[in-house]
């Protein structure tokens, strides 16, 4: 029988992390770092990727990478392999909100959003998971939404592209965990990001917080702990399962 280390531990794996310049990934990012893994920070921004790097330190590297573009999503899991000799843990991050009525929504907003949340996570998976599976374990996260479990008002193309993402990582963890990779997502409520608290500031997230049983919002370490447990040997048997970090919000 496998042992568990309840400290959950990552020392010495190759994390990539897309969108791990700020908000939820920023978290993910310092809490990998903090329980020993090398971290590759990924983000359409260089020099904000290389900010994060530093401040965390431990080792970590900053790669700028358009998640849209396969050129560039090749080319950050190849030079996180050729910096750290391997990549064990993928955690997908990046993603962008448009929000209107859908009678209002324009078709670039809608594509950039598909392109960016869904497109850009299969992407990723793809080259991680061909890495991955040639070396025969790892473990991939992506980041969801409760926006991919329930309807919100104005949110038609960001809940198709989370409720996507959903299938998406289902599928990947069919196909991939006989030959030792495991796909997972979380899917967080509100979390207070700097984003997320401009986004959800006065009546609207005090209507919002109201309809969650906690009566708050997420903060984004408390999503970073999910990524730590998912990322860890601790979840061997998790597979193709959405974490949901919503305070309730998704039961009624």
């Amino acid at each position: 029988m496998p042992t568990v280390d309840f400290d959950f531990p990552l020392s010495g794996r190759a994390a990539l992390i897309t969108g791990g310049a700020s908000g939820i990934g920023a978290a993910i990012s310092a809490a990998f770092a903090r329980k020993g893994a090398r971290v590759a920070i990924a983000d359409v921004s260089e020099d904000a990727a290389g900010a994060q790097a530093a401040h965390i330190g431990a080792g970590a590297t900053a790669i700028g990478c358009d998640v849209t573009d396969e050129s560039s999503v090749d080319n950050a899991v190849r030079r996180t392999v050729e910096q750290f000799g391997t990549l064990d843990i993928l955690v997908n991050c990046a993603g962008i909100a448009a929000l209107d009525a859908a009678e209002n929504l324009s078709l670039d907003a809608w594509n950039r959003t598909l392109q960016v949340n869904l497109t850009g996570t299969f992407l990723m998976c793809r080259a991680a998971g061909r890495v991955m599976l040639e070396r025969g374990s790892g473990a991939i996260i992506n980041l969801a939404s409760q926006a991919g479990s329930v309807a919100l008002d104005r949110h038609a193309a960001y809940c198709a592209s989370k409720f996507g993402v959903i299938g998406l990582t289902k599928v990947l963890a069919l196909e991939w965990a006989g030959r030792g990779v495991t796909t997972n997502t979380i899917s967080p409520t509100v979390v207070l990001t700097e984003l997320g608290k401009k986004a959800w500031s006065g009546a609207a997230g005090d209507a919002h917080k109201a309809q969650i049983p906690t009566g708050r919002f997420a903060e984004p370490d408390e999503i970073a702990a999910a990524a730590v447990f998912l990322a860890s040997d601790g979840a061997r048997m998790i597979n193709g399962a959405d974490l949901v970090v919503d305070g309730g919000y998704t039961i009624q």
